[in-house]
C-alpha cells in the first residue's frame, strides 16, 4: 500500500496547522502527552507483540523487552522535558557601561516544525513509529509523520492508530502524529516543503539517498540518519592470555544475537596473531550456532551475498558456518589487507558474520584502525598494565561511544547516552538514542531587548526560576 500525493499534501498540511499548538504547548502538557502514547503501547504489549513476531520472527521475550524500552524512552522524555535544561535557556542582563553597550539577550531553543521519521526493520518498535526519533521530535514540541517500514506494516499501522488515538485522548491537536507507507510516499515525504527536518535508521544506500534528496531540496532541511557501522573491536596480547576463552564467548553471544541483525553488532574485531586460542573457541563457537531467518526477505537474500563477497578476498579465509536458514559465520584475514583494502574488507554485512582481523604488532595494529570507517561504536578489551593510548586515541576517532568491558550489541537509554559517530555511522554528530536526542528537533532563537510579556513563556523571568539556565555567564539552578 502506498500512500497518495494528495493524503500526504492532507497530513502535511494538518501537521504544519498542529505545529505551533505543539511548540506552544507547557512541559506539562507534553509530558502527559508522552505518558499517554508510553501507557497506551504497554496496555496493548501482547496484541502488538503477537503482530510483531509474525511479521519479524524476532521471538516474543526479544519484543516484550523491546516494547518496555520504547515505552521507558517515551517516559524519558516525558522527564526531560520537564526538566527544562534541554531548553539551554541563557540571559544576558543590559549592561550600557560594557564596550561596546550590551542589549539584553535572551536565547533558548524551539521546535522545527514538522518532522518525517523513517522507521528502521530491525527495531520494529524502539526505531519504528514510536521511537525514539518520535518520541524526541514530538517532546520538543514537533509533529511527526512516520513513513512505516515494509517490513511490519500491520505492526506500524496498529501502533500508530493506538497512539493517535491516546494523544487525542490526552488533549495533543490533531495533526500531532501520522502515518504514511510506501516508497514513493517516502521519498515525497522528504521533500515536501511542510516537513522541516527528517530522522532515519536504516541502510547506507537507502539513507545516502533521502539525505540527498533532503539536502537537494530548494530549502534544505537538517537529515539525521543512522545508516551503517562495522563497530571495530581491539583485543589486546594480554587481554587475549588473560581471558580469552570468556572474550570469544562474548563475541560469538553478541555478533549472533538478533540473528546479528543490532546496528552496533561486532562487525570487526582486532586480534593478536598470536591468539589461537580465542580464534579457536570463536570458531567452535561460531559452529554450533544457529541462524534463523531475517526481518525481510530481501535482507535473507543479501546475508549470503555479503558473505560470499568478503570470503571471495584472496587474504580472507571462512574459519566457522554454522547452521540455519543464515548459517552464523565467522571470517579472517589480517591487518594489512585491511589497511590495504578497506573498501573492500570493512563494508558491512548486514546479519550474524564477524571478521577477525589479526596483527602483528602495534604498529601494524594502527595502520589498519587508521583505515576503519565511522562507527557507532567501538571496543577496547585490555588488562591493566596495556599502554594503549594510541589504539585508544584511533578508536575514539572513529565511534560515538567506546566501550570497555562488555560486547557493543545492547544501547541502554539514559541522560547521558550517545548513539551516532563519523560518517557513514550517521549523517551528523548527533545521538538518536538518550535524551540529548531532543536536540535534533529544536533550532535556537535569540529575542534583545523584548518585553517580558512577547517573551516565549520558558523565557520570562517567573519561568526561568524553575529551569536550569545560565545568566550573564554563570549556570543558575
Amino acid at each position: 500500500m502506498t500512500t497518495s500525493t494528495a493524503d500526504l499534501d492532507l497530513l502535511a498540511e494538518r501537521a504544519a496547522q498542529a505545529a505551533p499548538v505543539l511548540a506552544a504547548s507547557s512541559a506539562a502538557e507534553r509530558a502527559a502527552w508522552l505518558r499517554a502514547v508510553a501507557d497506551v503501547l504497554d496496555a496493548n504489549l501482547a496484541e502488538l507483540v503477537a503482530i510483531a513476531d509474525e511479521e519479524t520472527a524476532l521471538g516474543e521475550p526479544r519484543l516484550r523487552g523491546e516494547v518496555g524500552r520504547t515505552s521507558g524512552q517515551l517516559r524519558l522524555f516525558a522527564d526531560v522535558v520537564l526538566e527544562g535544561s534541554y531548553l539551554e535557556a541563557i540571559v544576558d542582563d543590559a549592561d550600557p557601561a560594557a564596550t561596546p553597550p550590551r542589549p539584553e539577550l535572551r536565547r533558548l531553543l524551539v521546535p522545527l516544525g514538522p518532522v518525517a521519521v523513517y522507521s528502521a526493520s530491525n527495531f520494529p518498535f524502539a526505531f519504528s513509529v514510536l521511537g525514539g526519533d518520535t518520541a524526541s521530535a514530538l517532546a520538543a514540541g514537533n509533529p511527526v509523520i512516520v513513513k512505516a517500514h515494509s517490513g511490519h506494516p500491520r505492526l506500524s499501522a496498529r501502533t500508530a492508530e493506538l497512539a493517535i488515538g491516546a494523544l487525542a485522548a490526552a488533549g495533543a491537536p490533531e495533526g500531532s502524529l501520522a502515518l504514511v507507507e510506501g516508497r514513493a510516499a517516502g521519498e515525497a515525504l522528504v521533500q515536501h516543503p511542510r516537513i522541516r527536518a527528517a530522522g532515519f535508521t536504516g541502510s547506507l544506500s537507502g539513507g545516502r539517498a533521502l539525505f540527498d534528496l533532503a539536502a537537494g531540496r530548494p530549502d534544505p532541511i537538517p537529515f539525521y540518519g543512522e545508516l551503517g557501522s562495522v563497530n571495530p573491536v581491539v583485543i589486546t596480547p594480554a587481554a587475549a592470555a588473560a581471558r580469552g576463552e570468556q572474550l570469544a564467548g562474548g563475541l560469538v553471544g553478541s555478533f549472533t544475537l538478533g540473528a546479528g541483525q543490532f546496528c552496533t553488532k561486532p562487525g570487526v574485531v582486532f586480534v593478536p596473531a598470536a591468539a589461537e586460542g580465542f580464534v579457536g573457541t570463536v570458531t567452535a563457537g561460531a559452529a554450533d550456532a544457529t541462524g534463523g531467518r531475517l526481518l525481510t526477505e530481501r535482507i535473507t537474500e543479501a546475508f549470503p551475498a555479503g558473505v560470499e563477497r568478503l570470503a571471495a578476498d584472496p587474504a580472507v579465509r571462512v574459519l566457522a558456518t554454522g547452521s540455519g536458514e543464515t548459517a552464523p559465520t565467522v571470517l579472517e584475514t589480517d591487518a594489512a589487507a585491511v589497511a590495504q583494502r578497506p573498501d573492500d574488507l570493512l563494508e558491512e554485512v548486514f546479519g550474524p558474520t564477524t571478521l577477525l582481523v589479526r596483527y602483528t604488532d602495534e604498529a601494524q595494529l594502527l595502520a589498519a584502525l587508521d583505515a576503519v570507517p565511522g562507527s557507532l561504536t567501538a571496543t577496547l578489551h585490555s588488562e591493566p598494565g596495556d599502554d594503549v593510548a594510541a589504539v585508544l586515541a584511533r578508536l575514539s576517532d572513529r565511534a560515538g561511544r567506546v566501550l570497555f568491558a562488555g560486547w557493543p550489541t545492547g544501547v541502554a537509554v539514559t541522560w547521558s547516552q550517545h548513539h551516532g559517530g563519523p560518517w557513514p555511522s550517521t549523517t551528523s554528530g548527533h545521538t538518536s538514542v538518550g535524551a540529548t536526542a531532543i536536540r535534533r528537533f529544536l533550532r535556537p532563537l535569540a529575542f534583545q531587548d523584548a518585553p517580558q510579556h512577547l517573551l516565549p513563556a520558558a523565557l520570562r523571568d517567573e519561568a526561568l526560576t524553575g529551569i536550569p539556565h545560565r545568566r550573564n555567564g554563570r549556570l543558575v539552578g
